[in-house]
């Protein structure tokens, strides 16, 4: 393969080398944001020799070569095109200017949250390994193992406005520190635990106002809230705060005034937000049921393509959190969708006859499997056109089965086949048979109504003709 010649014929079909911006690759593709998006020849960068698909996501062109190729290729692509190497994090910054407002929100919050999903699956999982132990009797409530176990599985939720604090915080632009301080101040021991309100709370008076003692432990909506003041607050006070002074009077007066604010106003509101978002979906989840789950099932995908998706991150943490709740019932509808992209787009390679076809789509769709959606979707479902929506179809169909017999999960962040070590217990086989039905209707549906053109797009090789 001719590493010189593919990047070559790249810079063409992106503009030319005034259109690049900046330049950045990942494990398997090259990502890129161009000036002007109009200039792209997308079709004609598919036949590159090397190229397994291209797609547009989140305001980045990104180029599928797979593990090994792509540093090559980004190596001598920078070399050609005499590009400075661009971070990832510099290039999603750039990519940003170009997102519309909702967009900007979506990757805000992913931003926020994506960081933090490790210490949410870690205890989801170990929510999970204590029911399963719970509900077998294997070890006494009482016993020290069953105790350390819930210490484990209900840190990472009890400190959750800590870790949301920090990375809020760095995401609006403020100190992670003060923001893990933040997080602190509305978890402090003072008040009482946000899941032992039942048993009766304290109120104190402030200058006429009554102040309900309860903490903010488990919580999202306050802390995001609180972080987005805070960081307002310091970045006014940068600019006013001689230097000399700025070491200490700015963070002083920026904790001191936004922990005031935060306990006294942005708190009750964002518990108030929160509380009301978690108690629509459960009502809708309770009362609607597998209608509910067949309609964010079928759109999910559609969603996903927009990049708002991102921001389901902190209604699902809403969810955990919520004593009224307390399971994640929404990331199972989320992986049907994405099996069934993958049904689809295995259905796909086993019926087009073009090598390089087949080549994209095994690995495209055996990823959806495992919750990487994005090269099957871009690369082969839309591209085809009816595959996308048979994929719907097929997530529709799992998410109305998962709802049906309500699956949850103790987590966030994993779909697919991983997502099934954080299914609650007494679910797992039901999210099996929600993957089998969503990944099975899905592949069926596609094979029969897809028809698979070759690179060049103009023979049809379909078995259907």
């Amino acid at each position: 393969m001719n590493i010189e010649k593919i990047s070559r014929e790249l810079i063409p079909l992106l503009g030319g080398k005034d259109n690049i911006a900046s330049a950045a690759h990942c494990a398997t593709r090259l990502r890129l944001v161009l000036a002007d998006e109009s200039k792209l020849n997308q079709e004609d960068i598919e036949n590159v020799d090397g190229v397994k698909g291209c797609f547009i996501n989140a305001g980045q062109i990104q180029i599928i070569f797979g593990t090994g190729l792509v540093n090559k290729v980004y190596a001598e692509f920078v070399a050609q095109t005499g590009i400075n190497e661009t971070s990832k994090e510099n290039l999603t910054n750039i990519a940003t200017q170009k997102l519309n407002p909702f967009q900007r929100i979506a990757r805000l919050l992913s931003n926020i949250f994506v960081p933090i999903i490790p210490a949410i699956a870690s205890a989801g999982l170990l929510m999970g390994l204590l029911g399963l132990v719970r509900s077998n009797g294997w070890v006494s409530p009482d016993s020290a193992l069953f105790i350390m176990l819930d210490m484990c599985s209900s840190a990472a939720f009890i400190i959750l406005p800590i870790l949301i604090g920090f990375t809020a915080a760095k995401e609006f632009g403020g100190n992670p520190f003060l923001g893990a301080v933040l997080g602190g101040i509305l978890t402090h021991p003072a008040l009482t635990n946000a899941w032992g309100v039942a048993s009766g709370f304290n109120t104190m008076d402030f200058f006429g106002i009554d102040v309900a003692m309860i903490g903010y432990q488990g919580t999202v909506f306050p802390v995001l809230l609180a972080a987005w003041f805070m960081s307002f607050v310091e970045k006014k006070l940068h600019r006013v705060v001689p230097d000399s002074l700025d070491l200490i009077v700015t963070p002083f007066v920026t904790i001191i005034l936004t922990g005031f604010i935060a306990l006294l106003f942005i708190g009750p509101v964002g518990r108030a937000l929160g509380d009301g978002i978690t108690l629509s979906l459960n009502f809708i989840y309770q009362h609607i049921g597998w209608l509910a789950g067949l309609l964010f099932g079928g759109t999910y995908s559609m969603i996903v393509i927009t990049g708002i998706h991102h921001s389901f991150h902190a209604i699902e943490a809403g969810l955990l959190t919520n004593p009224e709740v307390g399971v994640n019932f929404l990331l199972p509808i989320w992986s049907m969708a994405n099996v069934a992209q993958g049904g689809a787009c295995l259905a796909v390679a086993f019926k087009a006859k073009d090598a390089k076809v087949k080549a994209i789509a095994v690995p495209a769709g055996i990823s959806c499997l495992l919750g990487i959606t994005e090269a099957a979707i871009f690369g082969i479902n839309i591209r085809y056109g009816k595959p996308f929506l048979a994929a719907l179809i097929g997530g529709a169909l799992g998410g109305a089965f998962v709802v049906y017999t309500k699956v949850g999960m103790t987590a966030v962040g994993m779909t697919g086949i991983p997502g099934m070590v954080i299914a609650q217990p007494g679910s797992l086989m039901n999210y099996i048979l929600g993957m089998v039905i969503a990944f099975g209707s899905a592949f069926v549906i596609s094979y029969l109504i897809s028809v698979i053109h070759s690179n060049e797009r103009k023979t049809l090789t379909a078995d259907s003709q």
